[in-house]
Formats: C-alpha cells, structure tokens, sequence
C-alpha cells in the first residue's frame, strides 16, 4: 500500500509528496483556503490532464505546422494510410471514425482535395458511391509526418519512467472505457 500524504494545496497525494508545484496546485491552494469544507481532489486529476493535453497539443501543432498540415489534415491522412493499401475508405467510415459530422467532413475532404493529398474514386462495390483515396502526394507527406509525429511523441515522453508510463497507459485506458461506456 502507497502511503498518502496531503500535498501542498490541502489535497491527498499518492506516493511521496512532490518537492516542486505545477500549475494545479496554486489552484487547489485557492480553493482549499476559500472552500477547506470541499473536497477539490478531483480538481487536480482532471486540471492536470487539461493542462497537459494543451501542452501536448501545442507540441502536436508544431509538428505538424512541419508539414503545412492541421490536426485534423493529419488524422485524416493517417486514418486512410493506416487503413492498408489500397489506402481508402467510404466517407462515412472517415467521419465515424474521426468523430466528426457529415457536414465537416464533406467540407474537409474538398480541402484535402483541392490540396491534391486525396482523391474521390468510384466505389467498385456499389457504383452510386465514391471512396475517399490517398494520393501519391498525400501518401507521401503522411510518411515523413507519421515518422515525425511519432518521434514528437517519443520525445514529449522521454523523460518518463517506463513504470510511469505503464502506469499512466494503464489509468487512462481504464477511465476512458468508463468514460465510453465499454464494459
């Protein structure tokens, strides 16, 4: 059994008491001096996950500003690419995929085709349909930015123990089924 601790900011903390602050805990300070009937706990996980996803989004959007690419131009590339060869896909199968609504997704597949990084092709299976294909351009700008991307991510974990990083993948995996409501 971890032994707990109460942090700086009033809350519980697993394991050793952190000898430095983040940016979460002048928060939970605040609210533990206005609020000290309140648990704010919760406060501090969600706070720092937010926090962290920014940081980790800066860092994504910088990688692929690399590559004159969006987001969203990446996912959508790295989900045709990582589909197989032929690299394609219906477009409904892109926007279930990718969460977003027809209407988005229709709007971004004219921007991807217009930059010539994807194609409409006819669906051989059903002709009152097309499928939405890589390029050979848009393949080979998701090459060199999947290599990058991953690498970005390499480095943004480096100074992580694997034990944490474990340990992280493992929680995360947890809630998010919670959260998805898989069983």
């Amino acid at each position: 059994m971890s032994k707990r601790s109460t942090g700086k900011a009033g809350h519980e903390t697993q394991g050793k008491a952190s000898t430095s602050s983040d940016a979460v805990d002048s928060i939970l300070a605040q609210w533990h001096r206005e609020r000290p009937d309140l648990d704010v706990s919760p406060m501090g996980v969600i706070g720092r996950l937010k926090r962290c996803a920014a940081l980790v989004q800066q860092q994504l959007d910088a990688t692929f500003a690399e590559f004159d690419m969006s987001g969203w131009e990446f996912d959508m590339l790295a989900t045709l690419r990582r589909s197989g060869a032929p690299y394609r896909l219906a477009p409904t199968a892109l926007f279930s995929t990718l969460m977003v609504t027809s209407g988005t997704m229709t709007h971004r597949l004219q921007r991807l085709e217009a930059r010539g990084w994807i194609a409409r092709v006819p669906n051989p299976d059903d002709a009152r349909s097309t499928l939405v294909q890589l390029t050979d351009d848009g393949f080979a700008l998701i090459e060199r930015a999947v290599e990058a991307h991953v690498a970005n991510e390499h480095r943004m974990l480096a100074p992580l123990t694997k034990a944490t990083l474990i340990s992280v993948e493992s929680g995360l995996s947890d809630w998010l089924k919670l959260l998805e409501g898989v069983k």
